[in-house]
């Protein structure tokens, strides 16, 4: 079994690595839905987990449809990361339509050329997964990140199975969002699925003590400004005990 955990940080990349993770996928924006990270943080995560390294190329949050001026900013963003020394890149792209984008993923696959390419869990909000999945092998995708298009992979269980036993091998499905110590050995077992993704974050207070309630950065959401999250190794350590304790 192998587990990739989605990293907000490098503080949380090294969580991950010390719990026992193979992999990280580093992303910025996670309230979003995951966004690409910065130069810095991609850099030093780089230089210091040693374990394998995935970047999100997502150039913002919402829909997966992307404008040609939005593409181009992706293979920018993955030029960055492959300069940097990751492993892999994370992306996917569909039309109005649903269905999987051939065009620009061919242009992001083209792009990431010698890199893991994972396609994201646009996979969840596609038309019709199993085309979109025969889509995805053709295109040269090495995975596919899904809930099994539910809101957390518990609940997409059905799904998952479907996936797992067409792909027979030819690329690996990993299941993420909502993975826990308490559900892991269940996808497991029912789905057969190898790789699994989660955050394994806790919350945390700021250490300010100066504070100023009336003002927020943000005016769209209502966000606990003192208040954030990260991966803590022993999460990540509790769900692959859980994961690997009837192997």
């Amino acid at each position: 079994m192998r587990f990739e955990i989605c990293a907000n940080s490098v503080e949380s990349c090294i969580a991950a690595r010390d719990g026992g993770a193979q992999r990280v996928e580093l992303c910025a924006g996670l309230s979003e839905g995951g966004t690409t990270p910065s130069y810095g943080e991609i850099a030093l995560a780089r230089e210091i987990i040693g374990i394998k390294l995935h970047v999100i190329i997502r150039p913002r949050g919402g829909d997966f449809h992307y404008s040609c001026l939005e593409v181009r900013t992706m293979l920018k963003d993955i030029e960055m990361a492959r300069s940097l020394g990751v492993d892999g890149v994370v992306f996917g792209a569909l039309h109005t339509t649903g269905r999987v984008d051939k065009s620009a993923m061919q242009e992001l696959i083209a792009a990431s050329n010698g890199l893991s390419k994972t396609f994201h869990r646009a996979f969840d909000v596609c038309l019709d997964p199993f085309e979109a999945l025969e889509e995805i092998i053709d295109l040269g995708c090495d995975r596919i990140l899904t809930s099994g298009q539910a809101q957390t992979a518990e609940a997409g269980i059905g799904i998952l199975k479907k996936l797992q036993n067409q792909a027979n091998g030819r690329i690996t499905i990993m299941a993420g969002c909502g993975v826990n110590r308490h559900n892991i050995n269940r996808i497991a077992c029912e789905t057969g699925i190898r790789e699994f993704h989660f955050s394994a974050h806790n919350s945390f207070n700021s250490l300010m003590t100066h504070r100023n309630p009336s003002v927020s950065m943000s005016n769209i959401l209502p966000v606990d400004e003192y208040q954030y999250s990260k991966t803590t190794a022993a999460k990540v350590k509790e769900i692959i005990d859980a994961a690997t304790s009837s192997i």
